[in-house]
C-alpha cells in the first residue's frame, strides 16, 4: 500500500509541475483581432503621417486611406510578400490588405492595427503571416491584443462562424458575374466611379498570377438612403469598447475570375468582434438589416442586379 501511494504522489507531482507549462502553450495559441500601438495625447493629422512613415519605412506599399467619420483615419496597406500569400488560396485576396487607424477618443489617440495573423486563419491563408504580424509591431507599436476578452485558437478562428445558421468564410455574398475577369474588372470600377448608392473606391489591390483583385469601399448612406449600409452606424453599434477597433473598416469587393463578391456581414463583422451578444444594447439585433443593407448596396455599386 505504500509503495501505490508513493507512486501516486510521484504522478501527482509531475502532473502539476505541466499543469503551468500546458498552460503556457494554450495561452500562447489564442489570439485577439486587434493590436494596440500606442495611445496618448497627439493630433489625429500629424499621427497619421508618422503612421504611413513608419509604414514605407518598413517596406509596405500604402494603398489607400480615408475618414469614415470624425476623429477617425484608416490607412489601408500591402507589400509584395502578402500579395504572394494572397494568391495561394480561395479569396486569400482578403489578406493582401492590411489595415492601420488612427482613432482620436477625448483626448486619447489611440493607433490600432487589424494583426495579421489573427486574420490569416480566420480567412483561411496557408502562412500565418508571423512575419508581417512581426514587422508591425517594430515599425508601429505593440501595447496588447485586444477585441476578445478570451481572444481565440488557430482551430477556432479556421472553422469560425458566429453560431448555428450564421454563415463561414467561403459563404460570400455573390454581387454579380460577367463575361469575363477583364469585363468584370470594368464593370466594377465604372459603378463605383458614380458612387451612385454611396459605395465610393478607396484602393484597388491585383493579386499576382491569378485573376483576382480587391476592391476597398466607403459606404455612406446618401439624404434618404438606408443607414443600415453606412460605415459610420454600424461602427456606432458595435465598435463600443473604450479601446476601437476602427482598422475594421473599410469593407472589401472582390473580383475573382468573372465573379464580383463580398464577405457575408454575418461572417465578417462576427469574426472582427467576436464577443459581440446576440440581443441587448450593442448587439447584432440593434443591425439586423444590416446584412441585407450591404448586399443591396454592394451588389448595386458593382452593377449586379436584385
Amino acid at each position: 500500500m505504500l509503495k501505490v501511494t508513493k507512486i501516486f504522489a510521484s504522478l501527482l507531482t509531475a502532473a502539476l509541475t505541466l499543469l503551468p507549462m500546458a498552460a503556457s502553450v494554450q495561452a500562447a495559441d489564442v489570439y485577439k483581432p486587434f493590436v494596440l500601438a500606442s495611445r496618448g495625447a497627439g493630433d489625429v493629422a500629424a499621427k497619421v503621417g508618422e503612421v504611413k512613415a513608419a509604414l514605407t519605412g518598413a517596406g509596405f506599399q500604402l494603398v489607400g486611406d480615408y475618414e469614415p467619420y470624425e476623429n477617425a483615419h484608416v490607412v489601408i496597406f500591402t507589400n509584395d510578400a502578402l500579395k504572394s500569400v494572397a494568391s495561394k488560396t480561395e479569396y486569400g485576396g482578403y489578406g493582401a490588405a492590411q489595415r492601420v487607424a488612427v482613432t482620436k477618443v477625448g483626448d486619447d489617440l489611440q493607433v490600432s492595427y487589424v494583426n495579421p495573423t489573427y486574420m490569416a486563419y480566420a480567412y483561411h491563408l496557408d502562412d500565418n503571416l508571423a512575419n508581417t504580424t512581426e514587422s508591425l509591431a517594430k515599425a508601429l507599436g505593440k501595447v496588447e491584443e485586444f477585441g476578445s476578452a478570451k481572444g481565440l485558437t488557430e482551430r477556432k478562428l479556421t472553422k469560425y462562424h458566429y453560431t448555428f445558421g450564421m454563415e463561414y468564410f467561403g459563404d460570400v455574398y455573390e454581387l454579380a458575374s460577367y463575361g469575363s475577369y477583364a469585363e468584370a474588372q470594368k464593370a466594377v470600377e465604372k459603378n463605383l466611379a458614380s458612387n451612385k448608392v454611396g459605395v465610393r473606391q478607396l484602393y484597388r489591390i491585383d493579386i499576382p498570377g491569378k485573376e483576382e483583385s480587391v476592391y476597398g469601399v466607403s459606404m455612406h448612406a446618401p439624404e434618404g438612403g438606408d443607414k443600415y449600409m453606412d460605415d459610420k452606424f454600424q461602427m456606432s453599434v458595435f465598435d463600443f469598447a473604450e479601446l476601437k477597433g476602427t482598422p475594421y473598416l473599410p469593407y472589401e469587393v472582390m473580383v475573382t475570375g468573372n465573379r464580383v463578391v463580398a464577405l457575408h456581414m454575418r461572417f465578417r463583422t462576427a469574426v472582427h468582434y467576436p464577443d459581440l451578444k446576440m440581443m441587448g444594447a450593442n448587439s447584432f439585433m440593434n443591425v439586423m438589416p444590416s446584412p441585407e443593407a450591404i448586399r443591396k448596396a454592394l451588389t448595386e455599386a458593382v452593377g449586379g442586379t436584385q
